[in-house]
């Protein structure tokens, strides 16, 4: 089975280098121009259920089912959402967050191993239902998440890091057996660039 993990296009956020997290932000006007139709429409897309991976997808897929999973969402990054890390050069507790490799809960937030689990829970339900193709459009921390956990060759979390409308093909050839992703090639943009 083929699997595609695709990042969402850029938002206001994404340029100020803001974190988004579980903020509701739409897609800036460079986002949607960057987005063009797929050179294939799968039947179904399952995507987060924020806005910017509905309109990415809807961009991508024009005709597709897209589906709402919950689970796929982006970490939940508490205090620190809306802010840059410039923003929060002097915090303490964010400077604490970064110098442990971000793993630690953010101050009213979700820390890492929580949300890696979350997010390949409802990877995993995806993978049961899909036999030959299965297209996600989500975040940045949904991919590194599932692609830490399952993907091969084995990468760190941050080294599977895509830019906005880029992501992974992968193929799960033994899923039933392995629980391996094995890398085809990355996608730098998918779209109309």
């Amino acid at each position: 089975m083929l699997v595609y993990l695709l990042r969402h296009g850029k938002t206001a956020w994404n340029l100020e280098g803001r974190y988004q997290g579980r903020s509701d932000i739409p897609l800036c006007e460079a986002g949607r121009e960057a987005l063009g139709p797929a050179d294939f429409v799968p039947e179904r897309v399952y995507v987060s259920p924020m806005k910017r991976a509905a309109e990415t997808a809807a961009l991508l897929f024009p005709g597709a089912l897209c589906i709402p999973v919950p689970g796929l969402e982006e970490m939940d990054f508490g205090a620190f959402e809306g802010k840059s890390f410039r923003d929060l050069a002097d915090d303490p507790a964010y400077r604490a967050w970064v110098e442990g490799n971000c793993a630690a809960p953010c101050p009213g937030g979700e820390g890492r191993k929580a949300f890696s689990r979350r997010v390949c829970a409802a990877f995993e339900r995806l993978m049961e239902r899909e036999r030959e193709k299965l297209v996600i459009v989500a975040h940045g921390g949904t991919q590194m998440a599932i692609l830490e956990q399952y993907g091969r060759p084995r990468r760190d979390y941050f080294a599977w890091q895509s830019p906005n409308a880029g992501g992974f093909l992968l193929e799960a050839e033994d899923w039933e057996n392995s629980r391996e992703l094995k890398l085809i090639r990355e996608i730098k943009t998918f779209g109309k660039d």
